[in-house]
């Protein structure tokens, strides 16, 4: 379900903009429009929709027109065209009062800057937002409470922002985000201040963070492996246009132009991939009542060396080999339960990082087995898989 959607948005800046909506409909440049009227294009033609609880990254380069299209969501920049459609209702129609209503209530922003307030604490600091409601002193004490309990701050309450660290501070403007419970999270490059260990553990905060509170956040940010590693989703921007929307997944393996393939060619596909883009379908599984004729047939079927054993509902038992099936079958045994090597196999959660499986996988002689929390077998994942993975992607011109 969209929570929001955004349609055929401009921004122009400058004298008599719609002229400049114009001359891109006639297929001029930024570069040309700027050239031939002086106005600059911020926002040329974007449309995409938010969906309700997933981690939306707005990405691009330095004038790209990330951060104008986050203020065009709240007005903080008025639009000159357009629509913006929070839960259907155009956010470019609202008058003043409702148009406040709704930062107030509706959409809370976390700035680069922390822009604390450095004469109030930090509890003070995090009931701002609801303090201009008009929230009762009582219950706006206690939410603001909870959201600095939530960010890690609790003890901190009676401190002035002059006494915290940057992360911190930017705990702070968080807590004060989500201290109004707000539908939409919208965050201005609000780790980029940050030094890069702090912001890399703002950023597993985050993460985190989402995972309890299922927050519609839109995230905007410069850099290519923090929106990778944030996005359920990214929009990558260039000169005010989308370039292209998808998972970091689909944006790493199917990049739409030479743009976007020039710009994530030198991420490492590694620390982005998980178990769960790479495994493929086991080639055969075998259930442990099963017996091992059976096993020895699909074992030949396959040319394989071993067998993924399952039980009702394709929860994995382990595995049993071609030698072992053989004695069994000189044996007289009827079922597989006996031969079963239960440790012998190496399992993984599907969110695990191809980093992390590149040795477990090229070590092994046995496909690494993909399983959910209760053991079900998902995939497997076998070494061209990993091999397949750390390669990039070539275009022609590569050949």
């Amino acid at each position: 379900m969209s929570k929001l959607v955004v349609k055929g948005l401009y921004k122009i800046f400058g004298p008599n903009p719609k002229r400049g909506i114009k001359l891109i409909k006639e297929g001029l440049g930024k570069e040309e429009i700027l050239k031939k009227t002086g106005l600059t294009v911020g926002i040329n033609d974007a449309n995409f929709e938010v969906k309700e609880g997933e981690t939306f990254v707005i990405m691009g380069l330095s004038g790209s027109g990330k951060s104008t299209v986050i203020r065009c969501l709240n007005r903080l920049i008025e639009p000159t065209a357009g629509e913006i459609l929070l839960d259907g209702n155009d956010i470019l129609k609202m008058d003043k009062n409702k148009l406040m209503e709704v930062r107030r209530t509706s959409m809370s922003m976390v700035f680069q800057n922390f822009a604390l307030l450095p004469n109030r604490t930090v509890q003070a600091n995090t009931e701002y937002g609801l303090e201009v409601q008009g929230i009762d002193k009582k219950t706006r004490e206690e939410k603001a409470r909870q959201a600095l309990e939530l960010v890690g701050l609790k003890g901190y309450e009676a401190s002035f922002p002059d006494q915290l660290s940057g992360g911190m501070k930017q705990r702070v403007g968080l807590a004060r985000a989500l201290a109004n419970d707000p539908d939409i999270l919208l965050m201005d490059e609000a780790f980029s201040a940050l030094d890069p260990l702090i912001r890399s553990d703002m950023q597993d905060e985050l993460i985190d963070l989402q995972q309890k509170m299922q927050k519609t956040i839109i995230f905007i940010t410069h850099d290519l492996d923090e929106a990778l590693k944030l996005g359920d989703r990214i929009m990558l921007m260039k000169d005010g246009k989308t370039a292209q929307i998808g998972t970091a997944e689909e944006i790493l393996t199917n990049p739409a132009d030479e743009y976007v393939r020039r710009f994530v060619q030198s991420v490492n596909r590694s620390e982005i991939l998980t178990a769960a883009d790479i495994m493929v379908k086991p080639w055969t599984t075998i259930s442990v009542n099963q017996g091992p004729r059976l096993a020895l047939k699909e074992c030949k079927k396959y040319g394989l060396e071993t067998l993924m054993v399952v039980k009702e509902g394709r929860k994995l038992v382990g595995t049993v080999s071609v030698l072992d099936i053989t004695k069994a079958i000189d044996d007289g045994l009827t079922t597989l339960h006996s031969i079963v090597k239960e440790n012998e196999i190496n399992k993984v959660a599907p969110e695990q990082n191809v980093k992390d499986l590149i040795e477990l996988t090229l070590q092994s002689s046995i496909p690494v087995a993909v399983v959910d929390p209760e053991d079900k077998l998902l995939g497997v994942i076998i070494k061209s898989s990993v091999l397949g993975a750390l390669m990039p992607e070539r275009g022609d011109d590569d050949a």
